[in-house]
């Protein structure tokens, strides 16, 4: 997020060539306008934690080398679209992004789970989506993204670009928030299960969803971009906050969900309690070495059985795609692609 002092990244234009897809622009001046309230430091300071998305990128089609996947629906039985009292959850108004949020989907035999899209903290679904949604629904996947964790008379509202940002609340509720869009996803589409992607926080709360709220029953996998699956120091900064009395109980009044991700809060504890995975769930995890936000970055890795950790410079030595940017980098979408589909999996380009 550049407002924040964050590059975006993957804005020239072999990015746009290799997705095959107009590059989409906007103003970042009303983002601006809202971070330099009164809650503007906070926001500043805290979103070091973000897993916010200003990207301005659009994805409709695959990238070279992504399977295209044409199937036509089939319409499942004893289904039904969620009354407009039950969407969005929790009362949000955020707009969807491309390809998202289609309640009349009915999932192919080529892909059986709907996919759910989980943002990172400081973003919404809109912003932290526009690339892999519409990258998703062009494959012939139910394509659903809900948003988490705003905090009423600190978060804006409204819908289009001047959006809501979500994930501050904690991370227990947000799971919950999770769970209860699962429900949704599950009762319209009458799949048996979905998958789930996140990025950031969102990469690592269906973690909890899955341990502690009952939610193995309900996934088949989880895809993690940049996951804070431990907590982190922020590169010592979580740390340096105690020399400080009071800037940290700041960021945390607004950011309950900042707090439960630093290294050592009660929730990590909690979360260390229980193994990395739960059996019968495939996890994979998609890091890159120039993460500054979720540090160190090996700490986002899982340990257990069907567990797969990706690092985007392996695939790719020469992408400098850092937290942010991981949501809209070529190279870490064809590896969501192959994670959500491994039986069709393609070799990963570089982009």
């Amino acid at each position: 997020m550049e407002p924040l002092g964050l590059p975006v990244g993957n804005k020239n234009p072999s990015w746009r060539q290799q997705l095959r897809t107009p590059l989409l622009r906007f103003s970042a001046t009303p983002l601006r306008r809202r971070l330099g309230g009164a809650f503007g430091v906070t926001l500043l300071a805290g979103a070091l934690l973000v897993g916010a998305t200003t990207a301005p990128a659009s994805a409709a089609s695959a990238a070279p080398g992504m399977p295209a996947v044409a199937a036509t629906p089939s319409v499942a039985p004893s289904v039904r679209t969620p009354s407009a009292a039950e969407l969005p959850p929790d009362g949000d108004s955020v707009a969807s992004p491309p390809g998202a949020n289609d309640w009349s989907c009915r999932p192919t035999a080529a892909h059986p789970d709907p996919v759910v899209l989980v943002h990172g903290t400081f973003a919404n679904r809109y912003e932290n989506w526009l690339a892999l949604s519409p990258l998703l629904k062009g494959l012939g996947y139910c394509v659903f993204a809900l948003d988490y964790g705003t905090i009423p008379g600190i978060t804006s509202s409204g819908s289009g670009l001047l959006l809501p940002i979500g994930g501050l609340g904690p991370v227990p509720e947000s799971a919950a928030q999770l769970g209860r869009f699962v429900d949704l996803v599950l009762n319209a589409t009458g799949a048996a299960k979905v998958d789930i992607v996140g990025h950031s926080q969102g990469g690592m709360l269906p973690n909890y969803y899955l341990k502690f709220l009952g939610g193995a029953a309900k996934v088949g996998r989880l895809v993690g971009l940049a996951p804070s699956n431990h907590g982190t120091t922020l590169d010592g900064i979580t740390k340096l906050a105690a020399y400080f009395p009071g800037v940290a109980d700041l960021i945390y009044t607004v950011c309950q969900g900042c707090r439960d991700q630093a290294v050592g809060s009660d929730f990590n504890r909690t979360m260390a309690s229980r193994p990395d995975t739960v059996p019968g769930v495939s996890y994979t995890v998609i890091s890159t070495v120039y993460d500054e936000v979720v540090t160190p970055w090996r700490t986002q890795f899982l340990t257990g059985p069907n567990v797969d950790n990706e690092v985007l410079q392996d695939h790719c030595p020469i992408t400098l795609a850092e937290h942010v940017a991981i949501a809209f980098s070529p190279t870490a979408l064809h590896l969501v692609t192959n994670a959500l589909d491994p039986a069709h999996a393609t070799p990963v380009f570089c982009g």
